[in-house]
């Protein structure tokens, strides 16, 4: 015991005291052990042995905050024991306190460098702080030390995991589990594993053997949530966040977690109610104020999301990288794009490996051959053996983007065929399937009956529905539309999609709808959109994909515009091919099966195009903006039925968010280099021109 020699208190035998506590604590017996040591702190207040039991049953009773106080009392003892301080360091590491917890922890090694679990404890919080290489080095001495202890190898499979050292990380947690079978931490993190190599299956599996071992184990709830994300089932992984909610509504990760989830469901009121109340429970907690900045992104409140951004890049943890990249970003969807570019080579100065830094900038803008950022790329791809799938899908994209704005057409494919080929193979994709489905849509809306429709359901708000294949102009049409000061551009939604959820199967069951659920359906859509109007007559939908629901549209919506954008087929599929699309269109990753989609799609608006009524459609060809642009941006004002606004020609000075592949090309005045640019890359394109019938 630490009873500084010579002194006894009266009336009270702390040694005996205090081993009765212990004994009690030991046979499970909380309540008595507490009555113990209140005996021995009420005759020798702070007494260091007493006040460090006192923390461990609070931090059991899950009280971390008063475990911490306790524990800081126990180690101002002179002669205080290295488990006092690395105790403690774990502590204030559960609590976000990473900068105490790291000097607690150097302390506790100091005192005593053969305790394999204060190494063990020291090398988890250096991993937080990102101190990965001091990270993986203390967690090789606790093994040195215990090489029997699977809690070691699990912390050291992690560290090596955030090193991009998978091999590594995989052999401990497999260590992990030969020492452990029932380890559910390991099965969690091997979850996580699988998921960055787009192993969804897997990776689920894993992630629900973690939770049948450990139904409380609120990581492998996180991770399992992360599988369904990642796998673009964001109705799926609620599932597990709200799970894990029930039982631990405070746990701030689950909280952030769900934030970004509902965020992608476009629930945005929630999502910023999960994030908000995250940085309430955690102010210290970067992950907390970065997921916030993310749904207040997507809300377009870009000052508010910036100072989240900010200030979960200044936080300790392993959040920097992220956040400063969500930054720059940011600035990149409100057209600064200068100041992106140069927060994107800061990041480059401070995380020389970041993928995402040297992709941003690749994709902002054209880049000469000798551009530093493409040999940053080219080095990256032939030296770092611990790039995931992901990240190499994206330094080809990156190259293959870059080197065909450089003119070096044999080069952009091989990478531009090498990134299509990994993202392929995480992608289950049918192209007879969906063949099939578009003849079903077209059947199920037959010309005869697709005149027939319902009254509106109600008068006000406008919607116009800007439609046609990805990357043929639609962010550009409604760029110069939402110049105009009657239209708000609200980007693309997923409003129609969930109309079409609610009428599964689709499109059986959507053409057989009574009035009265084609009116419901269309009063729901007004009221959504409604609210993104900012007060303007007309809001534009720009969901490219919105065209196989032109029928059902036509049922719930009958006096919405419809836009079409056309585009050079080739061009329209090259630059498919050369995006690698923030969400999932799966028909663009293989040559054969994107000019096979795009003959389904053509053939799918030469039906409705048989029979939309001239006042609600019209067309607009890429080539004939580019052209022309004041006679067909006049021709599109004139569509809606609006007076002419010349804010409608310098769309590019426009200031609102934009969330597209096409982000940076409508920041800049009409240019031509992009029209019928295939012809330079033909040889490279054989087998998309054999699928098109070219």
């Amino acid at each position: 015991m630490n009873t500084p020699a010579g002194i006894q208190p009266p009336g009270t035998d702390i040694a005996a005291t205090l081993q009765q506590a212990y004994a009690f604590w030991n046979a499970g017996n909380a309540h008595q052990a507490e009555i113990a040591c209140r005996q021995v702190l009420g005759a020798w207040p702070g007494q260091s042995d007493a006040s460090h039991l006192m923390g461990l049953m609070a931090h059991a009773q899950g009280n971390t905050g008063l475990a911490i106080d306790y524990l800081r009392t126990a180690c101002q003892a002179p002669q205080a024991p290295a488990i006092y301080y690395s105790n403690l360091a774990e502590m204030c590491r559960q609590n976000g306190l990473l900068a105490e917890a790291e000097d607690m922890g150097h302390r506790a090694v100091a005192l005593d460098p053969l305790m394999g679990g204060a190494w063990n404890n020291l090398g988890i919080i250096l991993q937080e702080m990102n101190k990965l290489e001091e990270s993986r080095q203390c967690l090789e001495r606790a093994l040195a030390l215990e090489p029997e202890n699977p809690q070691a190898h699990n912390n050291l499979g992690n560290t090596c995991k955030r090193l991009g050292l998978m091999e590594a990380a995989e052999h401990h947690w497999t260590q992990a589990i030969a020492l452990r079978p029932d380890y559910a931490d390991v099965y969690s993190n091997l979850a996580n594993l699988l998921t960055e190599r787009n192993e969804f299956v897997r990776a689920r599996a894993a992630a629900e053997r973690a939770i049948a071992l450990n139904p409380r184990l609120a990581d492998a709830y996180i991770n399992l949530a992360g599988v369904e994300s990642a796998a673009h089932a964001y109705h799926a992984a609620l599932r597990p966040l709200r799970t894990l909610l029930d039982f631990a509504p405070g746990h701030v990760g689950a909280l952030a977690a769900l934030a970004q989830t509902l965020k992608e469901l476009n629930d945005l009121g929630a999502a910023v109610q999960a994030a908000g109340r995250a940085v309430a429970l955690a102010p210290l907690n970067a992950e907390a104020h970065n997921a916030l900045g993310i749904v207040l992104q997507a809300q377009d409140e870009q000052e508010a999301a910036a100072a989240a951004f900010a200030r979960a890049a200044e936080l300790p943890g392993t959040m920097r990288e992220q956040a400063l990249i969500n930054q720059a970003n940011l600035h990149v969807e409100f057209g600064r794009i200068d100041t992106a570019e140069a927060l994107f080579a800061h990041i480059l100065t401070e995380f020389p490996r970041s993928v995402p830094a040297c992709f941003g900038l690749a994709n902002l803008r054209r880049r000469p051959p000798d551009d530093p950022v493409i040999d940053r790329m080219r080095i990256l791809l032939e030296t770092d053996r611990t790039l995931s799938p992901n990240n190499l899908t994206r330094l080809h994209f990156g190259l293959g983007k870059a080197l065909l704005d450089a003119g070096d057409s044999e080069q952009a494919f091989r990478h531009l065929n090498e990134g299509n080929r990994l993202k392929r193979a995480t992608i289950g994709y049918d192209a007879d399937g969906v063949t099939r489905w578009m003849r079903e849509i077209a059947a199920a809306y037959p010309a005869a009956s697709s005149g027939v429709v319902p009254p509106p359901a109600r008068t006000g708000v406008q919607p116009v529905f800007v439609l046609g294949m990805p990357r043929s102009g639609t962010t550009l049409i409604e760029q110069i539309l939402a110049s105009h000061p009657s239209v708000h551009g609200a980007g693309e939604l997923v409003y129609m999609q969930r109309a079409v959820d609610e009428a599964e199967p689709f499109p059986a069951a959507a053409a057989g709808l009574s009035a009265d659920r084609l009116a419901a359906a269309g009063a729901a859509y007004l009221d959504q959109v409604g609210s993104l109007a900012n007060g303007k007559p007309f809001v534009i939908d720009k969901m490219p994909s919105n065209f196989l629901y032109i029928g059902l549209i036509r049922q719930i919506l009958p006096h919405a515009r419809i836009i079409h954008c056309r585009r050079d087929p080739v061009d329209t599929c090259l630059s498919c091919y050369s995006q690698l699309f923030g969400g999932e269109q799966t028909f663009t990753y293989d040559q054969t099966e994107l000019g096979r989609f795009y003959r389904d799609y053509d053939v799918l608006m030469q039906h409705w195009r048989s029979f939309l009524p001239a006042e609600d459609f019209i067309e607009v060809e890429y080539e004939a903006v580019v052209d022309d642009y004041e006679r067909e941006a006049r021709r599109l004002v004139a569509f809606l039925g609006l007076p002419w606004d010349d804010a409608c020609l310098s769309f590019h000075r426009t200031e609102r968010a934009i969330r597209t592949a096409s982000v940076t090309q409508v920041r800049q005045p009409i240019y031509r280099h992009a029209a019928r640019r295939w012809r330079r890359h033909a040889a490279q394109l054989q087998p998309l021109l054999t699928a098109l019938g070219l």
